[in-house]
């Protein structure tokens, strides 16, 4: 695996801190600037608002952009935010730096996951997909609970802080790291240009004092970027879709009740907020199994491995429901709930990267806006049913209806895949193939 995939995952990790951490200082947040606890947690959903705009967009804005010039302006704005963030006394300056620290982060997203891919071969797609995604698992482990730590002792600002300090080695590091040219280009430091494992390598870049070379033959020259309209098009493919809806409401399930955990566990379940960071971790941890699981062995068999995730999500956030009071049992169930989520929307997500094909600059762009449109609607409607008085539980039985209904749609998307005839089922394998082939 090239180390710019783990430098991606490194920066991943600075911003999956600041996405997740909120879920241990909503309490703070919401009395600091006086606040409701449900209008607490729109922060969460202003931040996903932002990348599920952002990420189509900030990925056409920089698609001609050299990769390195883009991952490091994305950074550099999202450190910027967090500033403002950590200084404001007011909600609604908060809420707005949310939103656009999120733009930041969705086309960091963007950018970083077609990267990833463009830089392994074929059979090792799945595996950088789960380092880059792998970042905001290792958040929740180390970043999300220090945040409730910091959260506690020195006020939820620290928490802002940390994360703008955390991202400063990553600007570095992918100044040294990751390839400058631009995508699909034959440039010099360009992804397709360079070698990677188990390939011969393409064409070597010319000196920059010699004249320009004739151009490489069809065959070792990388292609030209797909057009925006080719690209745009995926959207309508129906292949492509229920993927799409799937993954927003698995995501809209996990942000609903994680983003409310810490008010369950200080005021049903009866723990007292020392052990918030713990929870969160044990969280995390589940979900760095979870995508490292998927990484391994969701290629093998992704149809039942998102399937049995999905149904195993929908007994586990019932069974958390049932069982929030005792403190035992909700311990348990937390690591097990991260572990099947973030394996399960790993998953999905090398799937949409799958099906897009490599040539495809949206690819990344797509997943990252159904990844986050489940995680705006998410906390949003476990707001609506904290306000309707349906108690601290309501939103972790809002997140097992939203996989019921994602049990559904994937169910729907497999009778119509059954259902194809073999010939068109061949064609689209093949069109899967020929996209699959443009890297390098």
């Amino acid at each position: 695996m090239p180390f710019a995939v783990y430098v991606l995952g490194l920066a991943v990790f600075a911003q999956g801190t600041s996405e997740f951490m909120l879920s241990g200082l909503v309490s703070s947040i919401a009395t600091d600037l006086d606040v409701s606890l449900s209008a607490a947690g729109l922060l969460t959903s202003a931040f996903a608002a932002g990348m599920v705009l952002g990420a189509p967009l900030m990925a056409l804005f920089s698609r001609t952009w050299p990769r390195r010039r883009a991952l490091l302006l994305f950074l550099a704005v999202f450190i910027a935010v967090h500033v403002v963030g950590a200084l404001t006394p007011s909600y609604g300056v908060l809420l707005a730096a949310r939103f656009v620290g999120a733009l930041a982060n969705a086309g960091f997203w963007a950018v970083a996951l077609a990267a990833a891919v463009s830089m392994v071969p074929d059979g090792l797609r799945g595996r950088a997909t789960a380092v880059v995604v792998g970042g905001v698992t290792i958040a929740c482990v180390v970043g999300v609970p220090a945040g409730a730590v910091l959260g506690e002792r020195w006020g939820w600002r620290a928490a802002f802080w940390a994360v703008a300090v955390v991202s400063l080695p990553a600007l570095w590091a992918i100044t040294r790291s990751i390839p400058g040219g631009i995508p699909g280009g034959r440039g010099r430091g360009t992804a397709s240009a360079r070698q990677v494992p188990g390939r011969a390598p393409a064409s070597a870049p010319a000196p920059t004092s010699a004249p320009a070379p004739a151009p490489a033959p069809a065959s070792t020259s990388a292609p030209a970027p797909t057009s925006v309209r080719d690209e745009l098009r995926l959207l309508a493919a129906p292949h492509l879709r229920p993927t799409l809806l799937t993954m927003a409401l698995v995501q809209g399930a996990t942000f609903c009740a994680f983003s409310y955990l810490e008010p369950l566990l200080t005021r049903t379940t009866g723990l007292t907020t020392t052990w918030v960071p713990l929870a969160l971790a044990l969280f995390g941890a589940g979900a760095f199994l979870g995508v490292g699981a998927a990484g391994r062995y969701a290629e093998r068999r992704p149809t039942a491995f998102i399937a049995y995730g999905m149904a195993a999500l929908a007994l586990g956030w019932s069974t958390l429901a049932l069982t929030a009071v005792r403190p035992v049992a909700a311990l348990a169930l937390i690591p097990l709930l991260g572990m099947l989520a973030f394996g399960t929307g790993t998953a999905l997500i090398t799937r949409v990267l799958g099906l897009a094909g490599r040539s495809s600059t949206l690819a990344g762009a797509f997943g990252t806006s159904a990844f986050n449109l489940g995680a705006a609607v998410g906390p949003w409607a476990g707001g609506l049913a904290l306000e309707a008085g349906g108690g601290y539980r309501a939103p972790v039985w809002v997140s097992a209806a939203l996989m019921a209904l994602a049990l559904l749609t994937e169910g729907a998307r497999m009778v119509w895949r059954a259902r194809l005839p073999a010939r068109s089922r061949e064609r689209e394998r093949e069109r899967g193939r020929e996209r699959g082939s443009t890297a390098g």
